[in-house]
């Protein structure tokens, strides 16, 4: 049977290589992602894993003797490409609503305000992009501001690998068999009291500690994780520890981590909290925020080696937009040398580009 199946792929040439690159890199971006879901490079293999399988439906219909078959896909490939370009041509336009919504029900604060300042930058490379504006200044000069589209592709896709590990983070695999549940603080409600945003990591955290005793293994202790801001009364971690009392958690299943002021700390202390409770480091852990933060929380518990994985508690769709865009800035940042040396090589090729076309060797370019 196993040689009939090989005999009918090695038949079709290309095809048989196609499905053999498909199946490694599932199993490349699988076995990755599994083994350690916090790595960026997770997403760049689910990604060729995706471009493989379209490839493979490609040349499976085109192979096929249904010329209906054919066309048919031709036309859906077609709508899709023209899709994809009009939802990248008017993301402005879902920006700037989406901002309006974030400035009706939110602080006007400028981290708020994300979706508002990029609606307005994806509104210029639009126009750019329909009008080209190149064409009415002197060739040198469109040759270096061709630049700015270029760092923004080159953005769109640092952008789009973060999105696509930030889904796959949110169903990564749970396993109900930990000693500690990490909660991330936010900020307090008239400096004392546990927001709605909070409240939704606090009870992700307590449905999960119920959710693990269910299934007849110790119940696990909840460190509540987050110092006092300056407009606020009590530490972060004593409202939330008082929120979770109300809730039925007992004392005893509770430790209190007050001294953070980032999820840098949170991570930092709350390991430190749990390996002196534990009496060693090989304890197992699960933190708990909103789901658009996970991801990059995951990343900082790497930096601090703390062995957990996050659950995402649930977040109001309109605010996503806004806190994606923050959490992708916070991760852009943590690796800002390295998209820094990329970007400033991307400007250096345009500028070496202009400097032929003005000095006349426009035979040397490449644009």
């Amino acid at each position: 049977m196993l040689n009939e199946i090989i005999a009918f792929f090695g038949r079709r040439g290309e095809f048989f290589y196609i499905s053999v690159f498909m199946l490694v890199m599932f199993f490349v971006f699988l076995i990755s992602w599994l083994v350690e879901p916090r790595r960026l490079i997770n997403g760049v293999f689910f990604t060729i894993f995706l471009a493989s399988v379209v490839i493979w439906i490609t040349v499976m219909v085109h192979k096929s003797t249904s010329h209906g078959l054919q066309r048919a896909y031709d036309l859906l490939v077609l709508a899709a490409f023209f899709l994809i370009t009009a939802l990248l041509i008017f993301a402005w336009f879902f920006l700037f609503w989406n901002a309006y919504f974030v400035w009706k029900y939110e602080s006007h604060t400028l981290p708020n305000l994300l979706t508002l300042i990029f609606g307005f930058v994806a509104l210029i490379l639009s126009l750019i992009f329909l009008f080209g504006p190149g064409q009415y200044l002197p060739r040198w000069l469109s040759v270096l501001l061709a630049s700015i589209p270029a760092i923004a592709i080159y953005l769109g896709l640092v952008l789009y690998n973060f999105l696509v590990n930030l889904l796959l983070y949110q169903i990564y695999p749970r396993r109900y068999k930990q000693d500690y549940l990490i909660v991330l603080g936010a900020g307090l409600i008239n400096g004392d009291r546990v927001s709605k945003l909070l409240a939704a990591r606090i009870n992700r955290a307590i449905q999960y500690s119920n959710r693990q005793y269910q299934k007849g293994r110790k119940r696990p202790i909840i460190i509540m994780s987050g110092g006092q801001g300056p407009d606020e009364k009590i530490p972060e971690a004593v409202a939330m520890a008082k929120f979770a009392r109300k809730r039925g958690i007992k004392t005893n299943h509770l430790l209190i981590e007050d001294k953070s002021k980032n999820t840098y700390q949170n991570m930092l202390f709350s390991k430190r909290l749990a390996t002196k409770d534990f009496g060693g480091s090989n304890f197992k852990a699960k933190f708990f925020s909103n789901n658009y933060h996970i991801f990059r929380a995951a990343l900082l518990a790497k930096e601090v080696g703390l062995k957990a994985n996050g659950v995402g508690a649930f977040t109001r769709f309109y605010y996503l937009p806004n806190a994606i865009i923050r959490e992708f800035a916070g991760v852009f940042v943590m690796h800002k040398r390295r998209h820094f040396v990329i970007m400033g090589v991307i400007v250096l090729f345009f500028i070496l580009q202009a400097i032929l076309v003005a000095t006349g060797n426009i035979k040397f370019s490449v644009i």
